[in-house]
């Protein structure tokens, strides 16, 4: 694995659980609103982090902490995914992935194996949109078999979306809607800039903006979810 964050405890990013996160590096997509641009590509092969550190950590802390989170990048690319996680399961926690849904076989058998608890799937945009969102060309099908496999309800699952406004409209957003289905759990993040992020022309919608979003789609998606909107 190459691992180039590590986060010993959270009580977010996992709903329900207490929680430490794992970053890994590299990612198959080229999104311009990364937040963690600095995980998208491969400087070498060996991370910042060895995975010794994660481990010795787990064996003092499991009695304390639920699960561990795996995000990215995209952690679905790392080769040996599979036996990192076995190795977190033999210490008896849980494991949420984060990730794009580019992979749907390996996520099939994450899931049929009982690897993996809980995943939260990221969706880009529109099927029309995914390429210019995600800056690259994508395989929609991919997606779309990620999408189904989770809506079979093995696991526990979230979709979400990083909107902004260059790149997404209420109809776009009612789009992913039908696409993911309205029984879902479908959270809306609203764009932040930082300096991780590479497009400086990307910008957040308004709190009033979010409301209208919310007031126009609540109604027909009962499970949609603005995060931070209060």
């Amino acid at each position: 694995m190459i691992i180039d964050g590590f986060q010993k405890l959270t009580l977010l990013d996992y709903p329900k659980n207490l929680a430490c996160i794992v970053f890994t590096r590299g990612c198959n997509f080229d999104c311009p609103f990364c937040h963690n641009s600095s995980l998208i590509g491969f400087k070498d092969e060996k991370g910042l982090i060895d995975e010794s550190e994660i481990f010795d950590y787990l064996g003092r802390r499991k009695k304390v902490l639920d699960g561990v989170v795996i995000t990215g990048g995209e952690p679905l690319i790392q080769k040996d995914i599979e036996s990192f996680i076995k190795k977190i399961k033999s210490y008896d926690l849980k494991v949420k992935l984060d990730t794009n849904g580019s992979n749907p076989v390996l996520l099939k058998k994450l899931i049929d194996e009982h690897l993996i608890d809980y995943v939260a799937m990221d969706i880009k945009n529109t099927k029309s949109k995914y390429d210019l969102t995600c800056g690259k060309k994508i395989k929609i099908d991919d997606i779309l078999k990620s999408i189904k496999i989770l809506k079979e309800n093995k696991i526990d699952y979230e979709f979400r979306t990083t909107i902004m406004k260059e790149m997404h409209t209420i109809s776009d957003i009612r789009e992913i809607c039908e696409m993911i289905g309205k029984n879902s759990k479908y959270y809306l993040q609203n764009f932040e800039s930082s300096d991780d992020v590479r497009d400086e022309n990307l910008h957040a919608f308004s709190h009033d903006e979010l409301e209208l979003i919310y007031s126009e789609l609540k109604e027909d998606y009962p499970n949609l979810v603005i995060r931070a909107l209060d």
